[in-house]
């Protein structure tokens, strides 16, 4: 059907004039599929365990009100850390970091928020014990072709590829209330998260067992990037004015602040990195990040200082940080 603009009548497609009013009609704009783009993305699934068996015992009523909740911590978890919800396939979720907006941290965000998710089932639980949820999850990043511009919610696929598939396969190998994450996915958070070695998992349609790691819970200490990763060349002038800011600071007894921008890739992490190591002959260094996305974290690099510098772990309850 084709809608006029100046009265809203619909008439048949063949119609050049509107047979409400006469206006003349507009010629609709021919379809544009969406650009492709291949892209390195996190796919993550999350799964209930045992709901279909439970479901079968329930209402449909009471299937809606175990359900529902679990999507809606679920996908607003996803979405909270900068992910991209994908589907919902029964009681699976599929949301993707990086489409179409990649990051620079896109495999951390999607482990934070697995980790958000699992924290945010348990709580749903300590409030209805009714429910009494319990999921799987699993990640893998990889190359997928992306669909620009796709809408999921009409049917278009955003993103295709192994990626996709692994990330299942992984989550049904996880144990349950586990996260279970692939090698890439790994390999760029390893530094930031506390892992624990699993068994490979034999996927259905590899020809070579899928290598995993259980994601445990976020290092207790913020560390900054490592000073002997990468020598460190051809920044000794900026070095040098960094430790110039660090003994003006010591010699006035005041704070001091120092800004470095550059470019991605420039060198400025291991810039941060040589000072500190510098820095931390006279005195004591501290580490604090300023997360893009969540909740909260207006603050987050001073809680960070601070706990560090008080030796407070993540772990710890509200009276040892009282």
């Amino acid at each position: 059907m084709r809608i006029c603009t100046a009265c809203g009548t619909e008439n048949p497609e063949q119609a050049r004039f509107c047979l409400g009013c006469g206006s003349p009609l507009a010629e609709a704009a021919p379809a544009v599929p969406p650009s492709e783009e291949r892209k390195v993305i996190t796919a993550i699934f999350v799964d209930l365990v045992g709901s279909t068996a439970r479901s079968e015992q329930l209402d449909p009523e009471d299937v809606k009100a175990l359900v529902a909740p679990y999507h809606a911590r679920v996908r607003a978890e996803l979405e909270r850390h900068g992910g991209t919800f994908e589907k919902f396939s029964g009681d699976a979720v599929l949301a993707l970091f990086g489409s179409p907006k990649a990051h620079e941290d896109d495999p951390e965000r999607a482990v934070r928020a697995a980790l958000g998710v699992r924290s945010s089932i348990a709580e749903l639980n300590a409030e209805d014990e009714w429910l009494d949820l319990h999921i799987r999850i699993g990640i893998h990043t990889g190359e997928a072709l992306v669909m620009l511009g796709a809408r999921p919610s009409e049917g278009e696929w955003s993103a295709a590829g192994d990626v996709l598939n692994t990330a299942a396969r992984i989550q049904s190998a996880a144990p349950v209330n586990g996260i279970l994450v692939g090698e890439l996915t790994y390999t760029a958070t390893r530094d930031i998260f506390d892992y624990r070695d699993a068994e490979p998992v034999a996927a259905k349609g590899k020809s070579e067992p899928v290598r995993v790691w259980e994601a445990l819970d976020v290092k207790e200490a913020a560390h900054g990037p490592a000073a002997d990763a990468v020598t460190f060349v051809g920044r000794e002038r900026e070095a040098s004015a960094l430790t110039e800011a660090w003994s003006t600071a010591i010699a006035e007894r005041r704070p001091g602040l120092v800004t470095i921008v550059g470019p991605p890739g420039i060198g400025k992490s291991r810039l941060v990195a040589e000072f500190a190591q510098r820095a931390g002959q006279e005195g004591r260094v501290h580490w604090g990040r300023c997360l893009p996305y969540g909740e909260g974290i207006t603050y987050w690099p001073v809680t960070e200082v601070v706990r560090s510098a008080a030796g407070l772990l993540q772990s710890d309850d509200r009276e040892t940080m009282g």
